[in-house]
């Protein structure tokens, strides 16, 4: 969706580490949009990790991008900015997210905190441990925060045929946002079970942050910012869900796996199909309801 031009970006939301790297200590990445599994696939079917680069790109450590001046995310000042530039759309989209989902919480008395959301190039030290770009993005629980390379999001369009339409992008940061709501409301553990396959409890909870994604669609350009009667965004077309659909079929298991090793492996999926991911996206998008987004619940995704 495009945003407003007029409406007011809070950079105070987010943290630039674009000049710093760096791998600490920690535990498990978190919770993430999928990019990472190609990676994870290779090492289970017992691929060389070289050969998938290709797919990924250079996931070694990328050199420190200084970010400073003009150039960084506290000249992210307006929608009209949001619109020319790839980290202040990730940041005005964190934003819409940020003043959406407390009052939407509400109604379940349900209080919502806002997640920092960090900008990363190379690799990231997290409260789950380190990550580098392969990754992809992803949400950590341990410190609320969710993590964004923007690099990401040209593999996202070249590597993996999404469209590169503006929601196709904030698609997946509302994602992430998604697996907040679900720590915030205590399922996010559910996807820690252990096992995988097209019906798991990991599969479903990522299917789940996808549906939260489309409600958060369905609100975004009714939703006001803070202080202002103007919402981030602009009315949603029909080109713009396609778009969004677009980025979530592009990050199913099923098609990351056919381009990793030229077949599919249901029982080992951890993120859903391409299929199921555009069905739950849409299906938290039609029903704007994240009741109807109760993946646990179901006898089938």
């Amino acid at each position: 969706m495009t945003f407003n031009e007029g409406a007011r970006l809070d950079p105070s939301q987010a943290e630039d580490r674009r000049g710093r790297t760096g791998m600490g200590r920690g535990g498990k990445v978190g919770l993430g949009l999928g990019g990472g599994i190609v990676v994870l696939i290779g090492a289970l079917l017992g691929i060389n990790p070289d050969l998938l680069s290709g797919l990924l790109g250079d996931t070694g450590t990328q050199p420190a991008i200084e970010q400073s001046g003009a150039s960084g995310l506290e000249s992210c000042q307006t929608g009209q900015d949001a619109n020319e530039r790839l980290d202040c759309r990730i940041l005005g989209t964190a934003n819409s997210l940020n003043s959406f989902w407390p009052g939407y919480l509400a109604q379940y008395n349900i209080k919502y905190s806002v997640p920092k959301t960090v900008i990363f190039t190379g690799s990231v030290s997290t409260a789950c441990g380190s990550a580098t770009s392969a990754v992809g993005p992803f949400y950590c629980p341990g410190d609320n925060k969710a993590y964004f390379d923007p690099d990401f999001f040209a593999q996202l369009e070249e590597q993996f045929g999404s469209s590169g339409g503006p929601l196709a992008q904030e698609y997946v940061v509302a994602h992430e946002f998604g697996h907040h709501v679900q720590n915030i409301t205590g399922t996010i553990d559910k996807g820690n079970q252990g096992a995988t396959g097209a019906q798991s409890a990991a599969v479903r909870t990522e299917l789940q942050a996808d549906c939260y994604a489309g409600v958060w669609m369905r609100y975004a350009s009714t939703q006001p910012a803070p202080g202002s009667t103007l919402p981030f965004l602009k009315a949603l077309t029909q080109q713009d869900l396609n778009d969004a659909l677009s980025a979530a079929s592009s990050v199913g298991d099923d098609r990351i796996q056919q381009a990793a090793t030229g077949r599919t492996n249901p029982e080992s999926w951890s993120h859903g199909s391409s299929a199921q991911r555009q069905k739950w996206l849409y299906t938290g998008y039609q029903s704007a309801d994240m009741a109807a987004c109760d993946t646990f619940s179901v006898p089938k995704v």
